[in-house]
């Protein structure tokens, strides 16, 4: 079964129904939870085609004596202009001694969607009257729903009258 994939406007978001994390409308599998979300083929190849952009990873150990440790790991956004486009506490925990944790920041950038063919049928006719040549026009001859219940086009700057 081969499914097209549909349109989708870059950047725009929808929530994954196993995780509730906020995702790309166009991802076939969370980034999150890893779940399946849908069968797109070509999602799917675009999201493997996807490259890292950035990936930072740290290793933190806590000393052997010590008290425990605090931590919290925050994400934040800046634009070109140096302002917060968005900031997020990601987790919080503590380390007690000898425990250790690695944390591993990564940015995953998807190749553009390619544009889906559209299948695009004439609806107009090849008559020579311009009235013809518009799409939902009557083929000559045949009379419109319109014009078979008597109904006529409304005049510019005419109120429109009640037929009793």
């Amino acid at each position: 079964m081969n499914v097209a994939s549909r349109p989708v406007v870059p950047g725009k978001t929808r929530t994954c129904p196993h995780c509730k994390a906020v995702i790309l409308e166009s991802l076939s599998i969370c980034p999150g939870c890893m779940h399946h979300l849908r069968f797109d083929s070509e999602a799917a190849k675009r999201q493997v085609a996807a490259t890292s952009a950035l990936r930072v990873e740290g290793l933190i150990r806590h000393p052997p004596l010590e008290e425990p440790w605090e931590y919290f790991v925050t994400i934040a956004i800046r634009n070109d202009r140096g302002e917060e486009v968005a900031r997020q506490v990601v987790n919080v925990g503590a380390l007690q001694g000898a425990e250790k944790r690695t944390f591993t920041l990564s940015v995953e950038m998807l190749p553009p969607q390619p544009p889906v063919p559209t299948n695009k049928t004439s609806t107009g006719t090849t008559g020579t009257h311009p009235a013809l040549n518009q799409p939902g026009a009557a083929p000559q001859g045949k009379p419109t729903p319109a014009q078979l219940a008597g109904l006529k086009p409304p005049v510019p700057g005419q109120k429109p009258t009640k037929k009793h």
